[in-house]
């Protein structure tokens, strides 16, 4: 068994997919229509394009804000991405704008950052030996 598609819930789909793309360097998989405004959108690694899709989800279903809002208050981020530098992605990342919740933290051998996807979400990025 493998993971196949993981999915975060976002704002806007249009907005996540230009910031998924044309900021954090996703390449985009899929993109169906599913009827009125919601798509079936996903992003890949463009080092892994066969590898787990992340579906960029409406969130409009009665539970996410609140989910939503309560992981944001309380830092907690709702996915992480595997960098190779997470110092320098992370100053990638703020010349291009992005804000960040936690810069970057040593603790051993990992090293994280919690950024601001613009979409309602906290997205962590790692280093792990």
């Amino acid at each position: 068994m493998k993971i196949y598609v993981t999915s975060v819930f976002v704002d806007d789909q249009a907005k996540a997919l230009a910031f998924y793309t044309d900021v954090l360097g996703f390449v985009k998989k899929h993109d169906v229509p599913l009827g009125g405004e919601a798509r079936w959108l996903t992003v890949v690694s463009p080092e892994d394009p066969e590898g787990t899709e992340l579906l960029l989800e409406p969130s409009g279903h009665p539970a996410v804000p609140p989910y939503k809002t309560a992981l944001v208050k309380d830092g907690i981020p709702a996915a992480s991405f595997a960098v190779d530098d997470v110092r320098a992605e992370y100053e990638r990342l703020r010349g291009l704008g992005v804000e960040f919740t936690q810069d970057p933290v040593e603790m051993g051998e990992v090293t994280t950052a919690v950024l601001d996807d613009t979409c309602g979400n906290l997205i962590q990025i790692v280093r792990t030996p």
